[in-house]
């Protein structure tokens, strides 16, 4: 049956400014997409991300390039050769796979809460230790805390004395050098800090061939897609796996997979975003050792039957009404 695909550019403001190293954001701009079959519907969401060469104008472009064969019937797999990973192809995938359960009636089961990271985004160590302890106050059990060059150590050091229980996690996005990385171990380590994201650029990841640190390393902006593993091994002992980078739900659980064979330990993670666009991602959460999906806690205000945030520190998934639940 034929298919009809329509996407769009949606702004979402933030209800507070969201800081890392490269700079600072106030809205999320997403695409999305909606493919229609019949009665049926599919969404999906994405983030065009700058850092990867992507705005909005130029995903659309790519979604309008490869809409004859998707709305022909290009399935998933179909998708791989005519997208390369990235947010055009993840927004598509993500409305296949919610094509698909809309045909079917719904996915099988529906997927469970989960342990999220909270960001404590960029900022003067008062300010980040004062975000901590409202993190800890709504029932966070796990923070990720944005950094970069400067004070980096303060910072952390004021986060741990708000939050002296909670898992940390310290991310660097690309910010330090390795000279930064040495230097803070100790303190990484009396900090008890779970590990550091991606502390160098990308591009200098031959630095950390055959050094060993005291505290694990894991690869964000460094790993995309399964065939970035081999070039990983023995620098990052974890990889941050989001559908962004990957180009969707179908290349995400396939990296998930090839990653635990391995030997690398998993982070479930996203950009700036609705619950449209987390949805999908609990599908493989419970596949991951960590997950970072409180995107959508940043927006002023999200999707109809989005996330929640329990007081137990549990985030729940969006409503199958929102995405995967056998909507027309």
């Amino acid at each position: 049956m034929f298919r009809t695909l329509h996407a769009r550019v949606e702004r979402w403001p933030l209800a507070t400014p969201f800081r890392i190293s490269r700079g600072i954001k106030t809205a999320a701009d997403v695409v999305t997409v909606a493919l229609r079959q019949g009665d049926a519907l599919g969404r999906g969401e994405s983030v065009p991300y700058a850092r990867y060469g992507e705005d909005p104008e130029s995903v659309i472009a790519q979604i309008q390039g490869v809409t004859g064969a998707v709305q022909a019937g290009a399935s998933r797999e179909d998708l791989l050769g005519l997208l390369p990973p990235g947010a055009a192809r993840n927004a598509i995938d993500c409305s296949l796979w919610d094509l698909e359960a809309s045909l079917a009636g719904a996915f099988p089961e529906p997927p469970a809460p989960v342990v999220t990271a909270v960001t404590i985004s960029l900022d003067r160590p008062a300010e980040m230790a004062a975000a901590a302890a409202r993190a800890m106050a709504g029932g966070a059990r796990l923070l990720k805390a944005k950094l970069d060059a400067r004070e980096p150590g303060d910072c952390l050091q004021a986060i741990r004395a708000a939050a002296p229980g909670v898992t940390l996690i310290a991310d660097a996005n690309e910010g330090w050098s390795l000279d930064d990385l040495r230097q803070l171990q100790p303190l990484l380590r009396a900090l008890r800090i779970t590990f550091v994201e991606q502390p160098l650029p990308a591009g200098e990841d031959a630095a950390l061939e055959g050094l060993s640190f005291q505290v694990p390393l894991c690869a964000d902006e460094s790993c995309h897609t399964g065939a970035d593993l081999d070039r990983l091994a023995g620098r990052y002992s974890v990889v941050n796996v989001k559908l962004d980078k990957t180009g969707g739900l179908t290349e995400a659980q396939r990296l998930v997979e090839a990653a635990r064979a391995r030997g690398f330990g998993v982070m479930l993670g996203c950009m700036v975003c609705t619950s449209l666009a987390i949805a999908p991602a609990f599908r493989i959460a419970a596949l991951a050792d960590f997950v970072d999906l409180d995107g959508p806690l940043w927006l002023r205000q999200d999707r109809d039957d989005g996330v929640v945030m329990r007081s137990d520190g549990l985030l729940a998934p969006p409503a199958p009404a929102l995405w995967g639940g056998g909507r027309a």
